[in-house]
């Protein structure tokens, strides 16, 4: 990418040249921190900007490794506690439910208190309360458990792709946050080696336990990242508007306007004029991505275990290959976003992932069932590089975080919480998940026929071209 130059070397970096005059108390007072200072150019890459990536990656590393986990060890689940898939759904959506709250909570949150110190939060708190799920000695108690880990980690879906989408160069955008989402694949691959080797030797609770020795990692976040300027900027704005119009100072239509609609963040603002567009492309992205992902995400294990009559310890070795094809499609799709344009990185992965995906359904053989389960993972995780960048940087930096919770707390909702009855439903009436597998390219490729129709192209745009 960008190289640095002597001056940024240890992430540091002279203020911006900008006049002292523009310059509000808050980011004052924020670039005494050399961190700050080091990304409120916004055109040159140091090593903070580094920094944040890392941060961004390891969250969504964590949230694939709580995922895949608990995808892994569902069969395991499943028969110590002798539930029926049916009594397993339930539970499942149950926590699924109760995280939804955590997707919206953490970017609202978010929008009034920053970025940083949220994202270092709930990444603690993930890593802390995974060993009180593997302690569950109830099924109740485990999907209660289940649930705060939810929501807990469930802010990472907005708040570190928002802290790097207003850090990082505009050119620059679309491969960083989509090279952060591959870390899913790692955490996916990581979980498919813990569980295969830590689950099939001991059990599930300690394959559980695992992932809560990272707890330390937060304080790396909330160490070496700095807070978003253009939330910083946003507040001081807010600030100087506020103060003018309560001493009746002359203020401009535009920046009137700005703050009508900047004072009051909430639910409503995701309806106005200039942005009801911006959250109907955004729901149309985030509600196919997740209910894409919602049968391939909680029933893989279940399927390959109990119809391909694959052991724990191979379906966990799948995973750990599936998750590393996954992280070259995402390179991939991230690429073609910045340098082709987001269209072209969305399209590309769907197609192919539902290609090789529909071959994967209808292979018997193990050796192609390795091959097309590798080579649909690609697409199938690919197309979600393109799609955390869309939402990320479609909203204007007043409502970004509320605006990215509630996207993708309706898209976890229809995808993970109301999909799944239709999912289990047709293996219920079938015997098998073969006909629910199959409805997943034929989403696919509508998907990729409403993003060419419908989404906007914002390669290379800085987020304030975008909106304000």
């Amino acid at each position: 990418m960008s190289s640095t130059t002597p001056e940024e070397v240890g992430g540091l970096m002279s203020p911006p040249a900008r006049h002292p005059a523009d310059i509000g108390p808050l980011e004052q007072k924020h670039l005494q921190n050399p961190n700050y200072r080091a990304v409120a150019d916004g055109t040159q890459v140091t090593r903070t900007h580094w920094h944040i990536a890392s941060a961004n990656g390891l969250g969504w590393g964590f949230d694939g490794m709580d995922g895949v986990i608990f995808a892994l060890i569902s069969p395991l689940v499943i028969k110590e506690f002798s539930l029926t898939v049916p009594e397993y759904r339930s539970g499942l959506q149950i926590s699924l439910f109760i995280g939804i709250a955590g997707l919206y909570v953490w970017p609202w949150l978010a929008d009034r208190f920053g970025r940083r110190t949220l994202l270092a939060l709930n990444i603690a708190l993930f890593s802390l309360l995974m060993p009180v799920v593997a302690l569950s000695p109830t099924f109740a108690v485990f999907v209660i458990a289940r649930s705060a880990v939810g929501f807990a980690l469930n802010g990472e879906w907005s708040l570190g792709s928002m802290l790097v989408a207003e850090t990082w160069p505009a050119h620059l955008r679309g491969r960083v946050i989509s090279i952060n989402r591959a870390a899913w694949c790692f955490g996916a691959s990581l979980a498919g080696a813990i569980t295969g080797i830590a689950a099939a030797a001991w059990g599930w609770r300690v394959a559980v336990m695992v992932p809560g020795v990272i707890a330390l990692l937060a304080i790396y976040v909330r160490a070496t990242c700095p807070e978003s300027p253009y939330w910083v900027r946003a507040q001081d704005r807010k600030t100087r508007v506020r103060a003018a119009l309560q001493q009746g100072l002359p203020v401009s239509d535009e920046d009137r306007a700005w703050f009508q609609k900047a004072d009051r963040i909430g639910l409503s603002q995701l309806f106005l004029p200039d942005t009801l567009p911006s959250t109907l492309v955004a729901l149309f992205v985030a509600c196919c991505s997740t209910c894409i992902f919602g049968t391939v995400g909680a029933w893989m294990p279940y399927y390959l275990s109990t119809e391909k009559h694959w052991s724990t310890e191979e379906y966990s070795l799948f995973y750990v290959c599936w998750g590393i094809s996954g992280f070259f499609g995402l390179w991939l799709a991230g690429w073609l976003a910045d340098h082709v344009g987001r269209r072209v990185g969305f399209i590309v992965t769907l197609i192919e992932g539902a290609i090789f995906l529909t071959a994967w359904i209808y292979s018997d053989s193990h050796l192609l069932l390795w091959i097309f389960g590798l080579a649909w993972s690609f697409g199938f995780l690919g197309f979600w590089g393109p799609s955390t960048v869309l939402t990320a940087e479609i909203f204007p930096t007043r409502i970004r975080g509320v605006a990215n919770g509630a996207v993708w707390a309706v898209a976890y909702f229809v995808g993970f919480v109301l999909w799944p009855f239709a999912t289990v439903a047709l293996q219920q009436a079938t015997g098998s998940f073969t006909l629910a597998f199959l409805c997943i390219p034929v989403f696919m490729v509508l998907m990729a026929l409403g993003v060419w129709l419908c989404v906007p192209e914002h390669s290379g745009k800085d987020l304030n071209a975008i909106s304000v």
